[in-house]
């Protein structure tokens, strides 16, 4: 399968999971969907389209939604914070129920929902896209208390606004130093990526300055694309250093803005990122849905619970095996699920689930990358479709990587209006 057939592949597999359809007979279920991100919402729309008759309910507690995608071109000043901040008016008008509230508990038993506000809500079924929190005990000395002096920023918000404040004010010939936690957490490529722009952002104002990677790994996604971009882009401005290398951090002090890696090594800082070990949403452990592992095993068919019927939980927070955890996949997730949710409540037959994930990194304003994959259910586990998986061409000509760019910003404006209507 060739780049461009495999493109235009996956600019198809998103509607894959696509019923006829159908319209309800009798009294509607109730659909509850926690979390209004790229799983969620996409959960939402289109199964009020594809089952008009379904009520659906989206409970989030924002009443703008904050993507992660695209907040590494926020930091670098290549991007507006409107520009990665969406509403859900289009969902209202889709005939969506939003409740913009906290969701605290679930009673699988009784099928009910507690909102911080004290309301309850009934479903028939539920669907769980919470995204991440993170493993405050997982990394000694970084607790929330840590993340408002070395925030990771690694769900948008007043996090992404702190860092890039910081990063303005960091001094010319300043130390930016990024610790990079091990698989599994949201968005492989997106630490890499951050690192990329942040050196841009350097290289512009502040080329004096360097940035540190500390990994706790020696592999990651696009590394070999990577690696010759930051030759080629930022030269010495930019180190990583592998997990062979000494670059696990195993212990942060915020106050000193430093951190200490697995054999004693000591990295003082003028910024300090730490992006720590993750597990899903918080209301996914309340669900019952979530393993020990912190995540929440699916059945690779539909994504339903492995640990709790009538649950479904997708995006970020779901164990799928080779699906990397991104927004691309949360979307695509989000339809077929919303697919077997059409079909199971008006009494079709469930339609065959493929996925799919494309993952774009900007290096720097007219550099882009990519890595694309499709995956199937296969005797209950997800695997990648042979042949389907690929990168950008290590060789490829600075054409190429123009065009990568702009796919990547033409990616996200279709994929937020396909979900928040903008």
């Amino acid at each position: 399968m060739t780049t461009l057939q495999r493109r235009q592949f996956l600019l198809g597999a998103a509607g894959l999971a696509a019923p006829a359809i159908v319209r309800a007979q009798g009294a509607s279920a109730h659909v509850l969907v926690v979390g209004g991100g790229f799983g969620g919402a996409t959960v939402a729309r289109y199964l009020r389209a594809w089952a008009p008759q379904i009520q659906v309910t989206l409970v989030e507690p924002e009443e703008r939604f904050v993507t992660c995608p695209f907040s590494n071109h926020y930091l670098a000043g290549l991007r507006t914070w409107d520009s990665i901040s969406h509403g859900y008016h289009g969902l209202r008008a889709a005939g969506v129920q939003i409740i913009h509230a906290r969701a605290e508990d679930v009673d699988g038993q009784r099928r009910r929902l507690h909102l911080h506000t004290g309301q309850e809500l009934h479903w028939d079924r539920l669907v769980i896209s919470p995204g991440v929190d993170m493993r405050w005990d997982a990394l000694e000395g970084y607790d929330q208390a840590a993340a408002r002096l070395a925030p990771h920023a690694w769900k948008a918000g007043a996090q992404t606004r702190l860092l890039r404040r910081q990063l303005q004010a960091m001094p010319d010939g300043g130390v930016f130093v990024m610790a990079i936690p091990d698989n599994p957490f949201r968005c492989p490529p997106g630490p890499y990526e951050r690192a990329s722009l942040i050196a841009h952002y350097l290289r512009q104002h502040k080329p004096r300055s360097k940035l540190l990677l500390l990994d706790a790994k020696n592999n990651f996604s696009k590394k070999e694309l990577f690696l010759q971009g930051w030759k080629a882009l930022y030269g010495g401005m930019l180190e990583w250093v592998s997990l062979a290398q000494d670059g696990q951090v195993v212990r942060v002090d915020a106050r000193a803005l430093e951190v200490e890696t697995a054999f004693g090594a000591r990295h003082k800082a003028h910024v300090l990122n730490v992006i720590p070990p993750q597990k899903a949403g918080m209301i996914a452990e309340r669900a019952g849905v979530a393993d020990a592992s912190g995540w929440a095993p699916v059945r690779a068919e539909d994504f339903a619970s492995q640990r709790v019927a009538g649950i479904h939980v997708l995006g970020d927070a779901a164990l799928a095996g080779p699906i990397p955890k991104s927004g691309f996949a949360a979307n695509n997730q989000g339809k077929v699920v919303a697919a077997a949710l059409a079909t199971e409540l008006t009494g079709q037959s469930a339609p065959t689930a493929w996925y799919a994930n494309t993952c774009y990194s900007l290096l720097a304003p007219g550099y882009g990358i990519s890595v694309a994959g499709v995956y199937r259910a296969q005797q209950g586990h997800l695997v990648d479709l042979p042949h389907s998986v690929g990168v950008s061409p290590l060789d490829a000509p600075a054409e190429h990587r123009a065009a990568e760019a702009r796919h990547g910003a033409a990616w996200y404006a279709g994929i937020s209006a396909d979900i928040w209507d903008r």
